[in-house]
């Protein structure tokens, strides 16, 4: 079977999809495995390592794509790429396909079967190919990094014989992958660490790294299939405010991680509560990428809010993208070995596989994911579609 690997085209994208280890193991597999020339430049990983273990470097990137059974990247695919693909390619990368409905469209008419990852299901026999939960877990330490270099203090108490200085306080919002690793990082760099999530069950969790969790009564909460928070109430956001306010205002950083999943991340830091913080705090809004936690937060940029700094970076997990690269990689190459038939040396599209039903998009000239196909019909026609589970 060929295997294409383009490189990542979008700005500031640093990662790479896959790194000569996992190509090692597709070679192996039996794939005949291309690579666009450069692919692992921007993580040091020079086309020579690629070749050593089997690649086959492709200078022609249109050429590359015209002529794969599999393509393998990270983002999505540009819309102008689609036509070029042959005809019942499979496509595996991020996709985004509750918000990018021309490009599931063109997917889906284009005979292309898609596969995204980030509707991979949370089952214990997909953990492995999670690129979600790998990702994020690098998210969390890298907004601890940040908040560190950006505070004017240092995270750890300090004695010296000028006097103690006390530990920052951290405050993360969202107790998910990223917001375990960010507890677990600022706790390593000697914070005092607060959380709140509206699951009460990840409270454990949040003990076990050595954080206190902080207890707002607002009745009925949850997570959905794919476990993450629900959406709260409007009153249910509101009296969560109102004490996330006071913690907010005690903290030197806050980290927030809060997203719902296929839907805008909820408003949970008001203007109101970040001015009142003290000045030359910091907020890292780890869900700007999907609408923002924060009021106030620019994608993309760093923002003054009255002497409190306010952090919207885009793609976290790019800052440390040696390590985003081996991770991710390690997840599309555990996703292909797990449908690959060492036979017929091929990738094989189980349809009755629990996996790829949740997270093939199109097939055969059509939107076979019935979540996608219906928000997709609902949007067109005009009506509002009920949220994802």
């Amino acid at each position: 079977m060929r295997i294409f690997v383009p490189k990542e085209t979008g700005a500031g994208e640093n990662r790479v999809p896959l790194v000569p280890s996992t190509v090692g193991r597709l070679v192996k597999l039996g794939a005949a495995v291309e690579v666009e020339s450069g692919l692992g430049l921007s993580i040091h990983r020079p086309d020579r390592e690629y070749e050593s273990v089997g690649a086959i470097i492709n200078p022609s990137r249109e050429a590359g794509l015209a002529a794969a059974e599999l393509i393998l990247r990270l983002r999505k695919p540009p819309l102008s790429e689609i036509a070029g693909f042959r005809q019942g390619v499979i496509h595996i990368s991020y996709l985004d396909p509750f918000n990018e409905h021309e490009l599931v469209g063109r997917l889906a008419s284009g005979g292309v079967s898609a596969i995204s990852k980030e509707m991979i299901p949370r089952v214990t026999v997909a953990q492995k190919m999670d690129a979600l939960s790998s990702q994020a877990n690098l998210a969390g330490y890298s907004a601890v990094i940040l908040a560190a270099e950006r505070l004017n203090k240092i995270f750890p108490m300090m004695t010296t014989p000028a006097g103690t200085i006390r530990p920052v306080k951290v405050f993360v919002i969202g107790v998910g992958v990223a917001g375990l690793q960010a507890i677990a990082t600022a706790k390593r760099l000697g914070a005092e660490v607060e959380a709140f999530d509206t699951r009460p069950v990840v409270e454990e969790q949040v003990k076990s790294l050595g954080a206190k969790f902080v207890k707002i009564d607002l009745g009925e909460t949850g997570q959905t299939a794919q476990g993450y928070a629900k959406e709260l109430t409007p009153e249910q956001l509101e009296k969560q405010r109102q004490v996330m306010a006071q913690r907010c205002a005690a903290a030197d950083v806050v980290i927030t991680t809060a997203q719902v999943f296929g839907k805008r991340a909820p408003r949970l830091m008001t203007r109101a509560m970040v001015e009142g913080m003290r000045p030359g705090s910091v907020v890292v809004d780890l869900a700007v990428e999907s609408g923002g936690n924060v009021e106030g937060a620019r994608l993309g940029e760093e923002v003054d809010v009255n002497g409190v700094l306010v952090i919207g970076v885009a793609n976290m997990p790019g800052r440390v993208a040696a390590a985003a690269s081996e991770m991710y990689s390690s997840n599309i190459g555990n996703f292909v070995e797990h449908f690959w038939n060492k036979d017929e040396k091929r990738f094989v599209l189980d349809r009755e596989s629990d996996i790829l039903k949740g997270c093939l998009i199109t097939h055969g000239g059509e939107i076979v994911h019935p979540t996608i196909r219906e928000l997709i019909q609902a949007t067109t026609n005009g009506v509002t579609a009920p949220p994802p589970a």
